[in-house]
């Protein structure tokens, strides 16, 4: 019994140690998909000239609520599919409504 309380409380833990992330929804085209444009700012190592630099995440986003544009907070998870690795945990802030020119 105490093995798998034991067993229980070290898988907790581990999520504990997942990482997250914070982007920008760049499209939200595939159905419960969003791909998250995270911007990483760092001096360059040989120059020391501060350089940007993106990545690319695949998001599972359960309740499509993410909108492009929006600014959202990643988790890291199981495998969902190929890409797949990180899911929507909340919406940090909306992108502003704009409205089409008729």
């Amino acid at each position: 019994m105490s093995e798998t309380t034991n067993k229980a409380v070290q898988l907790a833990e581990e999520r504990g140690k997942r990482k997250e992330r914070t982007g920008e929804v760049i499209s939200n085209k595939m159905n419960r998909t969003i791909v998250v444009r995270v911007t990483r700012r760092h001096p360059h190592p040989q120059f020391k000239k501060v350089v940007t630099t993106y990545n690319k995440f695949y998001a599972h986003d359960e309740k499509q609520e993410a909108k492009i544009g929006d600014r959202v907070r990643i988790i890291e998870t199981r495998p969902i599919s190929k890409l797949k690795r990180w899911r929507l945990v909340e919406v940090v802030e909306r992108a502003p409504e704009v409205n089409p020119v008729a």
